[in-house]
């Protein structure tokens, strides 16, 4: 009898879908908009790229894609972008709002979007893996990292990117925005706080004597550093929230070499592993981080050690300029306006604040101060904020400042605040307060340098400021001022405001009528229904 024979059956791998995001989606919806210039003219890695990004974000300027750069003009990876997220107009675009959508709208918009999360799925291949580089191959030397700063310590490739790193114990991924510099071809200095994400992970793998696998995205749709930089609650995934930005599920492909999964269309995937071993830490640093100020000097820290790196066919690296200035923008700006408030906004009602109209975190500040308008319903209701947004896993980082002002008060209008805080807070009744010493960023320069040592301390010190800039609940209502507790403000009847604004060029003034926010500050024709405070 003749033995049957056997026939193997190759599986079809399957891979991402037609319409998944990646850089290369966002770079066309970007032209599409006219936010988006190819730089064809030769430029030097060599701080050259990193000064034309401060320019151009300080004009306001597109997103760039530089295509000729020097020491890259041939190879593995010849292309750099940036400023992909530098202005609010980029912003409403990732999201597919209109770009003359209102902050307050844009604000609300991720905070309704974050309450939907999307899960990611896997699939078995992408483009991701057209190359893959392993043992004498791997070279980060061959992909166009900055050097952004005369007074960085070298030439920093994880700076717009997706840390990814899995929970021991539950496998959650953590997708984190963690600086990194080159400092040979197979190895990247990290900084790693014991209370960023993967620090925590970091830590978890280092009382069980094991190596932390790590996996590096470079280059994918910019909603992912907009995720990967928001600090959201540690229970919570980042591919979730990206997955609720774009209504549909991200595509993950497992890593080569570490138990990873990350985005199939990304750009440039680099993996490896860091030893939480002291011996293995090395030099890095400095680097003129978040605050716009020269860091200090360079410090041993931990080192990932790249096994792997894949990547697509000519792979475009992602980065971008950290340290905002007055006038001068970074992109951590942006994401700290919008994602950063929709979050602390998010945390005020899940801690049962009620009252809450709008969240803004000004974006040169980078998440340190932020401004909270209520519709007051108890005393002391800013303490309550203040507290809730200190004691939650983002206040390691954030909210140092805490300004609480009431409706009639416009938190984007640093004018608006500046006259609140003026007339509203009396610092001897209890309305200014100082807490601290308490937990605080370690790249803060005004803190002195031996409270911030992360090695030490595994923090920063912090004295935190709550800024009471609301009526106060101890007036008690006055006849003189028709039952108000305060007098009321200055107006224009609405009648008359109409008039105004039907005859206004008819005075020959030459100036453009306000606009409908600017008609209702005069007026407050709409506030005063509910807010008989005005």
């Amino acid at each position: 009898m003749a033995k049957a024979a056997s026939k193997k059956i190759k599986k079809k791998l399957k891979g991402p879908s037609a319409d998944q995001p990646s850089l290369r989606t966002w770079l066309d919806d970007l032209s599409r908009q006219r936010r988006l210039k190819r730089v064809k003219a030769e430029v030097d890695w060599d701080e050259e790229i990193g000064a034309i990004a401060r320019v151009n974000m300080g004009l306001q300027g597109p997103a760039l894609l530089f295509e000729n750069i020097k020491d890259y003009k041939k190879g593995r990876s010849t292309k750099y972008m940036t400023c992909g997220l530098s202005h609010r107009q980029q912003v409403a675009a990732l999201l597919g709002l209109p770009k003359n959508t209102s902050d307050k709208d844009m604000v609300r918009h991720l905070k309704d979007t974050y309450r939907n999360p999307i899960k990611p799925k896997k699939v078995d291949t992408g483009p991701v893996k057209d190359h893959i580089l392993k043992g004498d191959d791997i070279n980060l030397f061959e992909f166009p990292a900055l050097k952004y700063h005369v007074s960085d310590g070298g030439r920093y490739i994880d700076t717009y990117c997706g840390v990814v790193t899995n929970d021991p114990a539950t496998n959650r991924p953590n997708v984190g925005l963690y600086r990194g510099q080159i400092l040979g071809p197979d190895k990247i200095g990290k900084l790693l706080m014991p209370t960023q994400g993967y620090g925590g992970h970091f830590s978890q793998r280092r009382q069980a004597g094991e190596k932390m696998p790590v996996a590096v995205v470079h280059g994918w749709h910019d909603s992912m550093p907009l995720c990967a930089g928001s600090p959201f609650p540690k229970h919570i995934c980042e591919w979730d929230m990206v997955g609720a930005i774009h209504g549909k599920p991200v595509e993950l492909v497992k890593c080569e070499t570490v138990d990873i999964a990350v985005p199939a269309t990304a750009e440039i995937v680099v993996e490896g592993y860091i030893d939480p071993d002291p011996a293995s830490f090395e030099l890095e640093g400095p680097f003129a981080d978040y605050p716009g100020y020269e860091s200090g000097r360079s410090s041993p820290k931990p080192v990932l050690k790249v096994s792997c790196i894949t990547h697509r066919d000519k792979p475009i690296l992602r980065g971008a300029l950290e340290g905002s200035r007055p006038g001068l923008p970074s992109e951590d700006g942006p994401l700290c306006a919008y994602s950063w408030s929709a979050i602390a906004w998010n945390l005020l009602e899940d801690a049962g604040v009620s009252g809450v109209t709008d969240v803004w975190m000004p974006p040169v500040t980078t998440g340190l101060n932020i401004i909270v308008q209520i519709r007051k319903q108890y005393r002391n209701q800013a303490m309550q904020i203040g507290n809730v947004l200190w004691g939650s896993s983002s206040g390691q980082w954030f909210f140092k400042n805490v300004t609480v002002v009431e409706e009639d008060i416009g938190i984007r209008d640093p004018v608006a605040v500046e006259w609140a805080v003026s007339f509203r807070s009396d610092p001897g009744a209890g309305d200014v307060q100082l807490i601290g010493p308490t937990f605080g960023s370690a790249l803060d320069p005004s803190t002195p340098m031996v409270d911030r040592d992360p090695v030490k301390y595994g923090t920063g010190r912090w004295t935190r400021t709550l800024i009471d800039a609301t009526r106060s609940w101890a007036f008690e209502p006055n006849p003189d001022y028709d039952g108000r507790r305060y007098p009321p403000l200055t107006k224009i009847d609405p009648k008359l405001e109409r008039k105004i604004k039907r005859r206004w060029k008819e005075y020959g003034i030459g100036t453009d009528y306000m606009n409908e926010d600017e008609r209702e500050n005069l007026t407050f024709e709409k506030l005063s229904k509910n807010f008989s405070e005005v």
